[in-house]
């Protein structure tokens, strides 16, 4: 019963042309993605599904295998990281290799840590659960959240919380956008990652940027860089 990771990277991306394989600080964004998987030591098979030739060289230029070409049905705007990683357990169990655990990973998440990935690791398998993911906390409360009317006025969503201290509502969380532990039942099936049987891996917030912009970009790597010479401080 082998671990697999795999990494959705198709070739089509509108806002950032190229974005999976796009430099980043010196190298495809790809390869961090990759080099963390291989760094955690806890793959038996670390594979790339992408529908295109040239993700696909880089993939293996790093490391990963690319056993397929994900099919054009599954390479459009509205393939979603559940159905990709389905994919990609259903090709293995139609020939007959056994899936213990699949772990699907962002090709653009530079900021993710193998200490991440054991965590969730630890946590699916401690826990029971049929994923466990990546989440941060939102960096100001939901509850005390303000909108714009179409007057150009604002009011709040929940007006009762206006006099309660910031600290005192409960904290909420989002999607971190980097990695997903399942069975390999919860991707076939299709199951739902928001719900009651999802367990969190908590990250902090200067660990988690989504890139969906060229902004997004910029800011991923501010950020890598200062993780960078913090931790060389350290050492």
């Amino acid at each position: 019963m082998m671990k697999l990771a795999v990494i959705p990277a198709r070739g089509g991306s509108k806002r950032i042309p190229g974005k999976n394989i796009k430099p980043f600080l010196g190298k495809p964004i790809i390869a961090y993605t990759i080099e963390t998987a291989i760094k955690s030591n806890v793959f038996d098979k670390i594979i790339v599904s992408t529908d295109s030739e040239e993700i696909a060289e880089v993939a293996k230029q790093y490391g990963a295998e690319v056993p397929f070409v994900r099919p054009v049905e599954l390479s459009d705007d509205f393939s979603g990281t559940t159905e990709v990683t389905a994919h990609a357990v259903q090709w293995y169990q139609d020939r007959n290799m056994p899936i213990e655990l699949v772990c699907s990973i962002y090709a653009t998440a530079p900021l993710l840590s193998a200490e991440t990935l054991i965590k969730g690791l630890q946590i699916i398998q401690s826990t029971g659960k049929q994923y466990a993911f990546t989440v941060t906390a939102f960096p100001s409360s939901i509850h005390r959240a303000i909108k714009i009317s179409k007057d150009n006025e604002l009011e709040m969503y929940w007006p009762e919380n206006f006099y309660t201290r910031s600290q005192d509502l409960e904290e909420a969380y989002h999607d971190a956008g980097q990695m997903y532990w399942g069975t390999p039942e919860a991707f076939t099936e299709k199951l739902r990652f928001y719900d009651k049987h999802s367990a969190p891996v908590i990250v902090p917030n200067h660990l988690v940027q989504d890139i969906d912009t060229p902004d997004d970009w910029v800011m991923a790597e501010l950020l890598y860089q200062a993780l960078q010479h913090n931790n060389s401080e350290i050492q």
